[in-house]
């Protein structure tokens, strides 16, 4: 945890620390007998400075859109506040403002493959057809999909290329007395070609049945990312340790997924294309996110799970105090597998909610929060689950 949150300035993917993070997760790894693969993806860094936005000489306080392009234009301020709206607003080579209805949610990445709602979409497609020389979004609170942030971006998404800056729902307010005025938008932000890269790690046989294990190594940028996932990266290394010895004819995968906090979800991607014929030989998918809140119990979901692999989970579980089976809950690693039909596991906090409400995605996020003996509790249950299922195999 100290490595990973406080040594290494950040882990958004396509970073240096990134793939600082996934070079000590392999060797950590590799050091209790797991062999290691790297599997390298291209993916999109973006280097930001300062936005300016000015209406009537009066500056106003705004951030710039996670892997926005740059730009310096002054142009006619118009607005939108529902779909109807910006389906009628003349909005070419203007400044748009978004705000209300149509800017209340975080819109998912154009090509993003796992959730993508046709009303995102049908915004999207939008704007690129008005073609508006930049957006101001004013957004509110919206924890189930931009965590604690506020405000938050509602574009994130390098493949969308109308630059744009994000503001509160009350600047919004105050900016929208200007609309028909000259507003001028400088964006000084640029986008980077990287390298990112999942660690898998392997015990036992290559071929057969197995366990996959994962938890997602990058991070948002400006959090630690303690929750939001060192957790449960260290519960893998913790398990890994716990198995230095394992010697049974199941297979065992442990996957550092990278790109659950990134618009592209390219580790994701990846890591389905290149399983896509063996998925059908895994028994059990188990996804570690949020794991370990110093308040309250540790809580576990079953997807899928047929009754003899769900009966040895809660057994296992049953070993340690303070685990308890929680309510399903689809915004994590786990769901890759849910979608194509592979059982599956999720780990995290009882407290899942108010993380996301309060802390993930967040500078509160520190390794402050963390009660590292659940960690251990998690890998032990773990370790005891595997040799039962190893068992039975």
């Amino acid at each position: 945890m100290q490595r990973l949150c406080l040594e290494i300035p950040h882990r958004r993917l396509g970073s240096e620390g990134n793939r600082a993070a996934t070079a000590f997760f392999a060797e950590r790894i590799a050091s209790f007998g797991f062999s290691i693969e790297y599997a390298e993806f291209d993916c999109l860094d973006w280097s930001h400075g300062e936005a300016r936005l000015l209406a009537a000489g009066e500056p106003f306080e705004v951030s710039i859109s996670p892997y926005s392009l740059g730009c310096d234009v002054s142009a006619p301020l118009v607005v939108a506040s529902t779909v109807d709206e910006l389906e009628r607003v003349e909005a070419g080579d203007k400044i748009l403002l978004l705000q209300g209805d149509v800017a209340k949610e975080q819109l998912m990445p154009k090509n993003f493959p796992f959730y993508n709602p046709e009303q995102h979409q049908k915004i999207l497609n939008l704007l690129e057809t008005k073609s508006p020389a930049a957006i101001v979004a004013a957004t509110s609170r919206n924890p189930e999909l931009a965590g604690g942030m506020y405000p938050f971006p509602l574009i994130e998404d390098g493949d969308f290329d109308i630059p744009s800056v994000y503001t509160t729902d009350e600047e919004g307010e105050w900016l929208a007395e200007h609309v028909g005025g000259e507003v001028s938008l400088a964006i000084e932000a640029e986008r980077l070609p990287a390298k990112g890269y999942n660690v898998i790690a392997r015990r036992g046989p290559d071929s057969g049945r197995r366990v996959v294990l994962c938890a997602h190594i990058d991070a948002k940028e400006g959090t630690p990312g303690a929750l939001d996932n060192a957790t449960g990266v260290a519960i893998l290394l913790l398990l890994a340790e716990l198995l230095r010895d394992y010697g049974g004819d199941m297979g065992i995968e442990m996957v550092a997924l990278n790109g659950e906090d990134h618009y592209s979800a390219a580790g994701q991607i990846l890591y389905l294309s290149e399983n896509a014929g063996t998925l059908g030989r895994v028994a059990l998918a188990i996804n570690m996110d949020a794991a370990g809140y110093h308040e309250g119990g540790t809580a576990y979901s079953l997807y899928g799970c047929p009754d003899e692999i769900a009966s040895s989970i809660r057994e296992a579980f049953s070993t340690q105090d303070g685990m308890v089976e929680g309510e399903q809950w689809y915004q994590g690693d786990h769901s890759i597998f849910v979608q194509n039909g592979v059982p599956a596991m999720a780990i995290t906090s009882k407290q899942l909610l108010e993380l996301m409400t309060q802390v993930t995605h967040t500078m509160g996020d520190r390794p402050e929060i963390v009660e590292y003996a659940k960690l251990a509790a998690v890998a032990l249950a773990l370790r005891r689950l595997l040799l039962d299922l190893a068992g039975r195999h």
